[in-house]
């Protein structure tokens, strides 16, 4: 009982973080023509302390703050954020694999406790927030390039075939930043909450 209540507790405390920075400018910077988001933060930190399914809830809350965003303040981009494929879908499975690589890479340097003991957690943990904000860029971005190259095109006063270089480009102007704070957050709140014997 005090296992779940202690789970519901954490989904409902990084649930509200994602809504904060989601109506914030702390949770989507602008990086025209996009912007670049650290809300996949709570998600990665919720998967890894809680499991895949409260990274998923996480995650949808994410995902539907990015609807809500593209709404009220729209960019030149925000026709593709409106449709879940691209703003839900990804951001759910931010949850599944920041947990799954984070349980991976933890095992893998089980097989030798005694060497890499000190270090495994925060390894763990860093490749999991890399690997979860990766497949947030990604996953946005392909889906757009999937669902709406020729949209782009016009919106961004680009021939067809450059598209796929714009989007790419987006991916990392916005991704790389992304990745390092992700890291950098990830790990030490997550150490934080650890040392403090969650």
């Amino acid at each position: 009982m005090r296992s779940k209540t202690k789970r519901l507790v954490t989904i409902s405390l990084l649930s509200g973080i994602s809504f904060v920075l989601g109506f914030t400018p702390l949770g989507f910077i602008p990086i025209p023509p996009a912007n670049a988001t650290t809300m996949h933060i709570p998600v990665i930190i919720g998967a890894i302390l809680e499991g895949p399914i409260a990274g998923m809830v996480i995650g949808l809350i994410f995902g539907v703050s990015s609807i809500i965003q593209a709404l009220l303040r729209p960019n030149i981009l925000s026709f593709a954020f409106v449709n879940p494929l691209v703003s839900v879908l990804p951001r759910i499975l931010i949850g599944l694999v920041s947990y799954y690589s984070y349980r991976l890479v933890f095992e893998l340097f089980s097989s030798n406790k005694e060497k890499v003991s000190k270090w495994r957690d925060s390894v763990s943990i860093g490749v999991s927030a890399a690997l979860g904000t990766f497949t947030n860029t990604a996953g946005v971005l392909g889906m757009m390039y999937l669902l709406f190259a020729d949209r782009i095109a016009t919106a961004m006063g680009v021939a067809r075939e450059a598209v796929g270089g714009v989007v790419l480009a987006i991916g990392l102007t916005n991704g790389i930043p992304e990745i390092i704070i992700a890291i950098l957050i990830t790990v030490g709140v997550i150490r934080a909450v650890k040392k403090a014997g969650y």
